[in-house]
């Protein structure tokens, strides 16, 4: 009944094209936004911080690095896992070794490196596709694992293998507290969100839809395959390596290879297919699902006085995701974006049918 149209009227192009074209979604995104950038700091605690909203962010963060690839470009990629390792190491190496290295600069700088990695990788989808490159892809993450548990300069030679760091700053505050923490990761991923929706609007997006639906088409109608697919795994693996940055510097503070392993690229994967494939919101779907998931089945079965042991709910979480996936497959291939987005159609239409 609140969601109509009735008298917005669009007097330009440029209204025309803006990225939420109905009122009702401008006042509901900007209220949102005030509730996370003050009433969640506010008011969340420690646990809701640590357990949630951050790995939340970054997490959905490299899920919208690898839907710009796979969801909207149609380059499948195992190897996700591998350019946040890359982010993070190098955004490390650039903090121990250049003295005074702000953390910004630092996190950018290490997105850099994993863009040159991610094109590197990339130069392959050129002549191979679908499962080949899938392999090709996951070949950088067994190359990351390695070099970065082999070669003591990535790691600063710790005996360990691991790595840590500490006193995050940023202009003189220090990021040491949840909330700030919080604060700091909702800042990137509301600037990297709102990069990725303007890119995916504009000439570069549409390349890219071109070349997955059909690139033998889309190079006839005068778009360059090389151009395209290594611009979206150049902005992919930048967006992912910032993601594997925070996820060392802020969430983990203390790291080894193995935080970035096989099963995290899986894990963003799921992400992207069960929040819905080519779809910025999809990404922030996926994430929340696969955050609050293994929370809900750990907690649910408690509060209905059931004890379950902590394997079989780990077995449980394995389960739902293969279900999961195999579903939004075969019924909804776009995911929980499309089901967002069907319920917003109906609302603009209620309570006619059509």
């Amino acid at each position: 009944m609140f969601y109509r149209e009735n008298g917005q009227f669009k007097t330009s192009y440029r209204a025309d094209q803006q990225i939420f074209p109905i009122r009702q979604d401008r006042i509901a995104i900007g209220l949102f936004l005030v509730l996370a950038f003050v009433a969640v700091p506010l008011l969340g605690s420690e646990y809701l911080f640590r357990a949630i909203l951050i790995p939340f962010l970054i997490l959905a963060l490299a899920a919208l690095g690898l839907n710009i690839l796979v969801g909207y470009c149609g380059q499948i990629s195992l190897g996700t896992g591998a350019f946040m390792a890359v982010g993070a190491y190098a955004a490390y190496n650039f903090m121990v070794r250049i003295p005074g290295m702000p953390l910004i600069v630092a996190l950018l700088l290490g997105g850099l490196t994993a863009t040159a990695v991610g094109v590197l990788f990339g130069i392959p989808s050129l002549r191979i596709k679908g499962l080949y490159l899938a392999v090709a892809t996951l070949a950088a993450q067994f190359f990351a694992d390695w070099a970065f548990l082999r070669v003591p300069y990535f790691t600063n030679n710790s005996s360990s293998g691991s790595v840590s760091v500490a006193e995050l700053s940023v202009a003189g505050i220090a990021i040491e507290s949840p909330a700030r923490k919080y604060l700091f990761c909702l800042a990137f991923l509301c600037v990297f969100g709102l990069l990725a929706k303007n890119l995916v609007r504009g000439h570069i997006g549409r390349e890219w839809m071109a070349i997955r639906d059909m690139d033998v088409a889309a190079a006839v109608i005068g778009i360059r395959p090389v151009y395209a697919k290594l611009t979206a795994f150049a902005v992919s693996s930048f967006i992912v390596g910032v993601a594997g940055a925070l996820w060392g510097f802020v969430y983990l503070g203390s790291w080894e290879p193995a935080a970035f392993s096989i099963d995290r690229s899986f894990q963003l994967l799921f992400m992207v297919i069960i929040g819905g494939l080519g779809s910025i919101m999809g990404s922030f779907f996926g994430a929340a699902f696969i955050v609050i998931l293994p929370l809900l089945l750990s907690q649910v079965p408690q509060w209905l006085g059931m004890q379950m042991p902590v394997v079989t709910a780990s077995h449980l979480e394995f389960m739902i995701f293969g279900a999961l996936i195999v579903f939004f497959l075969v019924v909804e291939p776009h995911g929980l974006a499309r089901l967002w987005s069907t319920a917003k159609e109906k609302l603009r239409l209620w309570p006619f049918p059509h």
